[in-house]
């Protein structure tokens, strides 16, 4: 026979070198973990990851079927998968959102709003990680209608902004290099105010909407736009990262409605006579608008 009998070994090397190099190439990725990463901040970071040659991200939740298992309220847990994985960074997405739930259950929001980010950074400093933690607007009192800097006194007044404010402390006090970006009225892939008034304008002909408090509502993918570019950078410090414009929860909402053709109308309502309705609902801030001052120089959302 006149067939070359090197081929299928050639072929065999062939592929063995490239699977030695994509190992290789994966081996020196470098990784970032991402807590609460089921979350729509945490989906948005994976988005605009895909596919990077540089980082891979390590996903994990809290009991969330397919995704690593991390109780961040546990330092043990956490120093064990820091160690296991040797992350350049980390990206906390984590966090006790529900606001209203926050006041009856105000040792869950401390453990993981508080006591979370602070497992968080003192892993991350021992295993040289950078810190990577998202904060909130109720960090404010929100009682004037003045944007927020980064340089501004916090005042929280429910507890969603007092643990997160904890949490922010926590990350100061034992991060060494560390991010914090503080954003708003977040929307995107998973659960928000979109979506809650999409599902009630399918069984609602009315619905009745806060007109008093005023915001700005913020692209999750903005925003992981954002943390992706200040990752691999030493820019370090406090961020206010929302999108501009503001507006009221009922504005909000007219135009999620006229975008989405949908004929629900909106009654608007002041926050006092809200809480009249639902006495068991937290305290908001009135003007949550913040400044994004430092961005101005570096990126803009």
């Amino acid at each position: 026979s006149t067939r070359p009998r090197t081929l299928f070994p050639y072929t065999t090397l062939f592929r063995s070198v490239i699977c030695l190099l994509t190992g290789l190439h994966q081996h020196n990725m470098k990784k970032i973990i991402v807590t609460g990463a089921n979350g729509q901040l945490g989906r948005a970071i994976n988005g605009i990851y895909k596919g990077s040659a540089e980082f891979e991200l390590v996903n994990t939740d809290f009991n969330v079927e397919g995704i690593r298992n991390l109780d961040i309220t546990n330092l043990e847990d956490v120093i064990s998968l820091f160690e296991e994985v040797k992350p350049y960074a980390v990206i906390n997405c984590a966090a006790h959102t529900a606001v209203d739930l926050c006041e009856v259950q105000k040792d869950a929001a401390y453990k993981i709003n508080a006591i979370g980010p602070r497992n968080l950074s003192i892993a991350a400093t021992k295993t040289g990680a950078k810190l990577m933690h998202i904060s909130t607007d109720y960090v404010f009192k929100g009682d004037e209608p003045l944007p927020r800097t980064e340089f501004d006194q916090t005042n929280p007044k429910a507890m969603y902004g007092i643990t997160k404010l904890h949490g922010e402390n926590f990350v100061k006090q034992f991060a060494k290099d560390w991010f914090i970006i503080r954003t708003a009225w977040l929307y995107g892939d998973g659960k928000n105010f979109v979506k809650t008034m999409l599902r009630l304008s399918e069984t609602h002909d009315e619905i009745t909407v806060v007109d008093d408090q005023i915001g700005s509502p913020t692209s999750a993918l903005e925003l992981a736009k954002a943390i992706k570019y200040l990752i691999p950078t030493e820019k370090y410090g406090l961020y206010h990262g929302t999108c501009e414009g503001q507006c009221s929860w009922a504005d909000f909402t007219k135009e999620i409605f006229r975008l989405a053709g949908k004929d629900t109308k909106v009654i608007p309502v002041t926050s006092a006579k809200y809480k009249e309705m639902n006495p068991n609902s937290a305290d908001r801030p009135a003007y949550s608008v913040l400044e994004n001052y430092f961005p101005y120089f570096n990126y803009r959302l």
